[in-house]
C-alpha cells in the first residue's frame, strides 16, 4: 500500500513538515509495511519555501535586503531542482509581519526587498522563479521590486522617484532600459489566490490597504496612484492591466510582474502541485492524507487540501482530511474530492492547549484513522 501524506501547516501550531511526520508516525504504527511519501504542502503563502524544500529537497539562501520600511532585514528564499528554481516568499522581505502594528503605512512601505531576492536568485543562475505574494505590507504596485531590478521611475520634472506607495501619483514615465535582462530568459510564476483587480471597489487599495495600515484618506490617495501607474504602464507596454484578475494582490505587485517580467499568475496550490510532481506520484497511490488547521465551506475556494484532492480524484484515489477545526459548511468538501474528514482535537480544551498539542493530537488522530481502516480490511476478509 502506498500512502501520500500531503498536509498544509496547522497555523500557529505546527509546520507542514511536522504535520506530515506526525501523520506518518500514526499510520506506521498500524501499517508498518506501507510505503509512505511525505509531501508537505503550502499554497504559495508563508511556509511555501520550507514546505517545498522538505518535500523535494533543496537549500535555503539567506541575505540582507531592504525591508518594507527601508530598514535592513534578513530574508530567506529557497533553491530547488539543482539550483535551477528559486522559491521566493514576498513576506520574507516585504511582509506585514516585519512591521510593528503602529508603524504600518502603505504610503511608505516598498517591495524593493522582494526585488533584491529576485536579483540574488538570478545571480545564482536560476531559470525559474516561483513568487509567493501573500502577507505583504505594501501597496506600491510592485514599483519597489522593479526599482531593485533596474527600472527607474520619473516624475513630470524628470526627477527620479523614491520608494513607497506615496510616489505612485507622481509617476510620469518609466525607464525600463536598465531592467535586468536575465528576466527575459526566466520563467516566472506568481502564486496568486485572489482575483481582485488592481483598482476599483475590489482593488488593491480598497480591499487590502486597510489591512496594511491605510486610513480612508490613504486608500483614496493610493487608488488614484494605482490608476496613475496603470496609465503609465499602458503607455509603456500597450496593455491596460487595471482589471487583470489577481492584479490587486499584494498591493499590485502581480501587475508589475505581468507587465515587465512576463510572469504568469496561477493559483498557488497549482504551482506547488506541479513543483512536487504530484501527478506522477499519484499514479500508483492507494490513499492520500491531507490536512490543515481549520477546514470549513471556504476551504473549497482553492485551499491546499482541495488542490491535492482534485489531483487524487483524477486517479480515483480516496482522500482523508485531518483538521484541528471542522467549521460550518465543511460537508461541501465531499463534492470537492474529500472522502472523509476528522477533527484531531480529542477533548474540550483551550485554544492554547490545542495549538501546543497539535503534533501529538495529529499523530493520535492518524493512528485512530489507520486503526479503523485496518478493522475495515479485517471485516472485508471475514
Amino acid at each position: 500500500m502506498k500512502i501520500i501524506i500531503a498536509p498544509d501547516s496547522f497555523k500557529e501550531s505546527i509546520s507542514a513538515e511536522v504535520a506530515a511526520h506526525a501523520v506518518k508516525q500514526g499510520f506506521h504504527a498500524i501499517f508498518p509495511d506501507a510505503t509512505y511519501l511525505c509531501l508537505p504542502i503550502a499554497d504559495g503563502g508563508e511556509g511555501t519555501v520550507d514546505a517545498l524544500i522538505a518535500a523535494i529537497g533543496g537549500e535555503h539562501v539567506t541575505l540582507e535586503v531592504s525591508g518594507p520600511l527601508n530598514k535592513p532585514v534578513m530574508a530567506t528564499y529557497g533553491l530547488l531542482h539543482q539550483g535551477k528554481t528559486a522559491v521566493i516568499e514576498m513576506a520574507a522581505a516585504s511582509g506585514l509581519m516585519l512591521v510593528a502594528p503602529k508603524q504600518r503605512n502603505p504610503m511608505l512601505a516598498s517591495s524593493f526587498g522582494t526585488g533584491q531576492l529576485i536579483k540574488d536568485a538570478l545571480d545564482k543562475g536560476v531559470t525559474q522563479i516561483i513568487l509567493g505574494i501573500g502577507g505583504s505590507a505594501t501597496v506600491d504596485g510592485g514599483v519597489g521590486m522593479l526599482q531593485a531590478l533596474g527600472a527607474i521611475f520619473y516624475d513630470a520634472q524628470n526627477q527620479q522617484l523614491g520608494l513607497g506607495g506615496e510616489i505612485l501619483n507622481k509617476i510620469a514615465y518609466i525607464d525600463v532600459s536598465g531592467l535586468d535582462p536575465r528576466l527575459k530568459d526566466c520563467d516566472i510564476e506568481v502564486a496568486c489566490d485572489v482575483d481582485n483587480p488592481l483598482v476599483g471597489e475590489r482593488g488593491a487599495a480598497a480591499i487590502f490597504g486597510p489591512q496594511k495600515g491605510a486610513t480612508a484618506e490613504m486608500v483614496a490617495t493610493l487608488e488614484q496612484g494605482l490608476n496613475q501607474l496603470a496609465d503609465v504602464i499602458e503607455s509603456t507596454v500597450g496593455i491596460d492591466y487595471r482589471h487583470l484578475a489577481g492584479g490587486g494582490a499584494a498591493g499590485g505587485i502581480s501587475v508589475a510582474a505581468a507587465a515587465f517580467m512576463k510572469a504568469n499568475l496561477k493559483p498557488g496550490i497549482e504551482i506547488v502541485v506541479q513543483a512536487v510532481n504530484l501527478e506522477k506520484e499519484m499514479i500508483d497511490t492507494d490513499l492520500v492524507i491531507v490536512g490543515e488547521g481549520s477546514m470549513d465551506g471556504q476551504t473549497a475556494g482553492g485551499k491546499a487540501p482541495i488542490g491535492i484532492a482534485k489531483v487524487a480524484a483524477k486517479h480515483q484515489v480516496p482522500v482523508i482530511a485531518l483538521s484541528g477545526v471542522l467549521g460550518k459548511g465543511v460537508e461541501a468538501l465531499h463534492q470537492e474530492g474529500i472522502d472523509a474528514f476528522f477533527s484531531i482535537v480529542p477533548r474540550l480544551c483551550s485554544l492554547e492547549e490545542a495549538l501546543s498539542e497539535g503534533a501529538a493530537n495529529l499523530q493520535q488522530a492518524a493512528y485512530n484513522v489507520a486503526k479503523v481502516l485496518q478493522l475495515g480490511q479485517q471485516l472485508k476478509n471475514r
